[in-house]
């Protein structure tokens, strides 16, 4: 490579190297601060496009699904201030998923710093290491000859070790002078491979345990390790659980799968980890939603002998006093695990079985009329293809989904769920927006509650404007916030208060859009109206309406306001 090259502008520069690091597809809300950036965009259109997003907050979940679908960072551009701060909810969904990301941020010219000059932020003080929850690292790129160093450093911050968002700022002023400064190659994360000493160890754990479970979760997966990590399973036929919202890494259809280990788990799933001597944690951070709020794994010293896995060494020992810690990258870690050697005689064969047992048993749901929600996901699944993407983001709705939904292993279709494990109402159509733009090949299916789905609708106008197809959102219109309202039950029941929702007409709203539409009040209704949406190739809103008193796929605001009062009661 020359050491240098021709001048041009620095937001040229900018576009440059992005392309170099294989991106082509970017999102974002154009701003004024990066005029010359959008530039270089046009400039390099047959290489890379700029998709223009009605909100800052969805442009960014955009990106956040983007570094989940490819495993390399995503790309997002705001502007400084409100769009900044509108952009923070992907950078913290980013960051609590640990998905690679790269949000970019205009600011005020250099000679205006410090002023509280229009829209000035300090981007270090709103999403620097400090947050203790936001980027990995923020870096503002003074110099333009430099640009190439910042981006490389972005890429490597944002995919090794625990992989997480990185925030870079570019001065208004710094991106219209001239740089000669030659992109960087492509950049391939170090990767870090366990210790054979701690491998044998994880052997002779394996080899002392009689009820063994393995969580696996966390990013870095790809499909050459998810593929090892059956086969490891395989070879010593242990039960696999798959952490909160990280459903597709094991394949649900396989015989050693047991279920979901997140928010409303299945009980007797529960009741199989926190009665298991040996849990094998294969890439979770082992946080909140999947330790059942540190109940399931007693923290800081489980019941449970406990093996950590995690690419990331600051998470190893932060919550959990682990009998064996291994720091390693999951593209490394599931190939290692899969050489160790099995027994001749497996002592925990009717365990596995019983779990799987369990998990099947948890598909079978009872009848719910007007509409079953059970049977409209098994519908789904039944008629959408294989690799289909599915998207939510957060509400009890979802429940229905992570619990009959079968998704395959990722070695077969690449990533098939897109869900925040922070949370995040309003994720799941900008998720389902940006699948549809970056694989139009693929399906891509988003379900939301009424609430979660106006947190970010506007993006239909986004997928309309881009021209995208295979697109399918599900509304499910409860008229409540259905997850506190059922708290509000919980604690004080009767006492409804704030969680009322006063809905527009969604199909009204869909076609305005330039969406099919359709509602759907009845269970027998669906498949027709699936089916149509699936043959018309083109953006579709299917409204469905649902009594607000079914809560759960397991229970009804009703049961659980009659067991709060007899609580309170007693």
């Amino acid at each position: 490579m020359t050491s240098s090259h021709p001048q041009r502008m620095a937001g040229h520069a900018l576009v440059e190297a992005l392309i170099a690091q294989g991106v082509d597809t970017a999102f974002g809300v154009p701003g004024e601060s990066f005029l010359a950036v959008l530039d270089g965009f046009h400039e390099h259109r047959e290489h890379i496009r700029f998709i223009a997003c009605r909100h800052e907050g969805g442009a960014s979940f955009m990106a956040e699904a983007q570094g989940k679908l490819t495993g390399r960072p995503g790309i997002c551009f705001v502007t400084r201030g409100p769009g900044a701060t509108n952009a923070s909810i992907g950078v913290h969904t980013a960051f609590q998923d640990s998905t690679p990301m790269i949000l970019f941020v205009g600011q005020v010219a250099s000679d205006q710093r410090d002023r509280e000059a229009f829209q000035e932020m300090d981007y270090r003080q709103m999403f620097g290491p400090g947050t203790l929850g936001m980027a990995k690292w923020v870096g503002e790129v003074h110099d333009p000859d430099r640009l190439p160093e910042y981006i490389a450093r972005a890429f490597h911050t944002a995919l090794q070790g625990r992989p997480g968002p990185v925030v870079l700022v570019l001065p208004e002023d710094m991106l219209t002078r001239a740089s000669a400064a030659p992109v960087l190659p492509r950049v391939e994360p170090a990767q870090a491979w366990p210790a054979p000493g701690a491998l044998r160890d994880v052997r002779a754990m394996l080899l002392a345990a009689q009820r063994p479970f393995v969580i696996a979760g966390g990013s870095g997966w790809d499909a050459v390790s998810c593929d090892a990590l059956q086969r490891f399973a395989e070879g010593w036929n242990l039960p696999v659980g798959c952490a909160f919202r990280f459903q597709d890494l094991f394949d649900n259809r396989h015989p050693n799968y047991a279920g979901d280990v997140g928010i409303a788990i299945n009980p007797k799933l529960a009741k199989r980890i926190a009665d298991a001597d040996l849990v094998v944690a294969i890439g979770p951070r082992l946080g909140e939603m999947t330790t059942g709020g540190y109940t399931l794994l007693q923290a800081p010293r489980p019941a449970q002998k406990l093996i950590h896995i995690h690419a990331g060494a600051e998470e190893l020992g932060r919550v959990y006093a682990a009998d064996l810690l291994l720091q390693a990258s999951m593209a490394c870690a599931a190939k290692a695990i899969e050489t160790l050697a099995p027994p001749t005689a497996i002592a925990w064969n009717e365990w596995t079985a019983a779990a799987r047992a369990d998990y099947e048993a948890n598909l079978v749901a009872p009848a719910v009329a007007p509409l079953d929600m059970a049977v409209v996901v098994k519908t789904v699944q039944r008629l959408a293809p294989a690799d289909t993407v599915y998207t939510n983001g957060a509400g009890n709705y979802s429940g229905w989904l992570h619990r009959y939904c079968r998704y395959y292993g990722l070695q077969h279709h690449g990533r098939t769920q897109l869900a925040p494990t922070s949370g995040a109402m309003g994720y799941g159509v900008p998720a389902a927006v940006a699948a549809a733009l970056l694989y139009p090949q693929r399906t891509a299916i988003n379900i939301a509650g009424d609430g979660d789905f106006l947190m970010t609708g506007q993006e239909l106008a986004t997928a309309t404007g881009y021209g995208a197809k295979n697109l399918i959102s599900i509304v499910v219109d409860n008229g409540t916030y259905g997850t506190i309202r059922m708290h509000q039950e919980r604690e004080f029941p009767g006492r409804v208060s704030g969680s009322d929702l006063f809905n527009p007409d969604f199909v009204q709203l869909a076609r305005a859009h330039g969406w099919r539409a359709e509602r759907v009040d009845r269970t027998e209704q669906f498949e027709p109206a699936f089916k149509a949406a699936l043959d018309a190739r083109q953006p579709t809103l299917l409204h469905l309406k649902l009594d607000a008193d079914v809560s759960t796929s397991r229970s009804t605001l009703t049961a659980i306001r009659e067991a709060a009062k007899q609580r309170l009661s007693g």
